[in-house]
């Protein structure tokens, strides 16, 4: 049986012609983005390949697309987060077909929630596709919604174009209406990997609830089916819902944790060779790459990125004492006298630091930038990206040679990020372990949510939000609206 979330050659190039910024462009310390890279055309240090990418607006009118997968017969496979169903879209004339309708899915006004994670796996002996759909819903029938997150498995259909009979994998999982995460991939191991968000908590509307991103499952937990530790972690399951007997023990439990300290992970990627690569959002500061390792601790919410005590401390709003939480007044600027204060250095648990961080800055550094002030859109001119997906290219160093899409470009990963509007390669060196550089790619006025490639690794293919803010080219807020809301784009490489 072949398990694959289904994913060929990837693409992308070093030289762009299309007017829409920076093609192949280094990610240096002066720009926004922070941090140090080098541009690289290909891991053996030859030219970049001379060429340009075509853009082409594949389909519009997405409620939001989440997660685009490609199938076996090339079509994408779109998850609509607001729209709360599964589409087909067909990459060469765009038209849509609505393969599942999730009406019981649950989706707050702006919020994280909805129709979210999508993986495809073939089923033995040419028996069509199973499709594994990440979903919130709410399990209260009365008017207060109790949201909770389920993974289900369907079965695809492909003479009447529908995916049916579903089958629940896991259900009760943590939902809410802030960072869900919610990357769903189905490993070479033949088992689902899914991360869940911190769910938000210890900021904005949600600054009260405490953070459970290093709280473990305990015994009884996982034997009455109580997730609830599960938020701010990267799940491991069987596909049928149980624990993988080769899990780590945490704390002395096995369950579907497999690693955790994340704050909201919305990229998840295997290389050729097994090796799982993550991005995470930061909160002001310290967008992270990461190589997630079995059973590992990431920091969060004790450590954003590195342990340098730099800009970022963590104020525990939920335990304030003697004013209890909820007579505070939330500010991302001012931390109260009564919430507790640690720097990152007063962690002093084992924990493994990210191999790469966007927007680290240093103390002091002023986050109320001017260019935001107009409207209070501060959270615009912060240093970090928003990543927001992550796709492997290529599969050198398990074959030996480089796969039929562009030249140079196995051992990338391809990241889209959502503040800055900008599509970044990210090249790993020929061990896998150590980034060479960050490039970026191209920058429009569009809130990039995720990404797939062609068959024959020629074509990325982005999803975008249907409504949000970007920084321009000044770093400020952009002015009007996104450019292509609620589409897929493709951007073609040309030779």
């Amino acid at each position: 049986m072949k398990h694959t979330r289904i994913r060929g050659p990837l693409a992308a190039a070093a030289v762009l012609a299309l007017g829409i910024s920076l093609a192949g462009a280094a990610v240096t310390g002066g720009d926004p983005a922070g941090g140090t890279g080098t541009d690289v055309s290909g891991q053996d240090g030859s030219a970049p390949p001379t060429g340009r990418f075509t853009k082409r607006v594949v389909a519009t009118g997405l409620d939001n697309p989440y997660e685009i997968v490609r199938a076996p017969d090339g079509a994408l496979w779109a998850t609509e987060k607001s729209g709360k169903k599964v589409t087909r879209v067909d990459p060469k004339s765009g038209a849509k077909t609505t393969l599942l309708n999730l009406p019981k899915a649950v989706h707050s006004q702006g919020g994280q929630d909805g129709v979210l994670g999508l993986a495809l796996e073939e089923r033995p002996k040419g028996a069509g596709l199973y499709a594994y759909v990440a979903y919130s819903h709410d399990i209260d029938p009365t008017p207060v919604v109790q949201a909770r997150t389920k993974i289900e498995r369907y079965t695809y259909d492909a003479d009447a174009q529908r995916l049916a009979d579903p089958k629940t994998v896991i259900a009760g999982m943590p939902s809410g209406n802030d960072h869900q995460s919610a990357r769903l991939r189905l490993g070479p191991d033949g088992k689902l990997y899914y991360t869940i968000g911190d769910q938000g908590t210890n900021q904005f509307g949600n600054f009260c609830r405490h953070n459970y991103a290093q709280r473990l499952p305990t015994a009884q937990e996982v034997r009455t089916r109580d997730w609830i530790a599960y938020q701010g972690k990267t799940l491991r399951l069987n596909t049928d819902g149980s624990v993988p007997a080769e899990n780590p023990v945490l704390d002395g439990v096995r369950s579907h944790v497999y690693t955790y300290g994340h704050r909201n992970a919305q990229g998840l990627a295997f290389g050729p060779d097994g090796t799982l690569y993550q991005n995470d959002q930061g909160p002001k500061t310290d967008d992270e790459i990461n190589i997630l390792r079995k059973g590992a601790n990431y920091g969060w919410p004790d450590v954003a990125g590195y342990l340098d005590d730099k800009a970022y401390v963590y104020g525990n709003w939920s335990a304030s004492w003697p004013t209890p939480c909820d007579e505070l007044t939330f500010s991302d600027f001012e931390i109260p006298e009564t919430v507790p204060v640690q720097q990152e250095t007063d962690f002093t648990q084992p924990f493994v630091p990210p191999v790469r961080t966007f927007g680290t800055v240093d103390t002091g550094y002023n986050f109320k930038d001017p260019k935001c002030a107009e409207g209070e859109l501060w959270a615009v001119c912060w240093p970090t990206i928003a990543p927001s997906s992550f796709e492997h290219y290529g599969s050198s160093r398990k074959a030996g040679e480089p796969g039929p899409g562009i030249p140079g470009w196995s051992d990338s990963l391809v990241m889209t990020t959502l503040k800055d509007g900008t599509v970044y390669r990210v090249d790993f060196a020929e061990n896998g372990q150590d980034i060479r550089g960050v490039v970026k790619l191209f920058s429009e006025q569009n809130r990039f949510r995720d990404a797939e490639f062609s068959a024959d690794g020629k074509s990325i293919f982005v999803a975008t939000d249907v409504a949000g803010i970007v920084r321009d080219a000044r770093g400020a807020p952009a002015s009007g609206p996104l450019e292509n809301p609620g589409s897929i784009i493709e951007y073609r490489w040309q030779p």
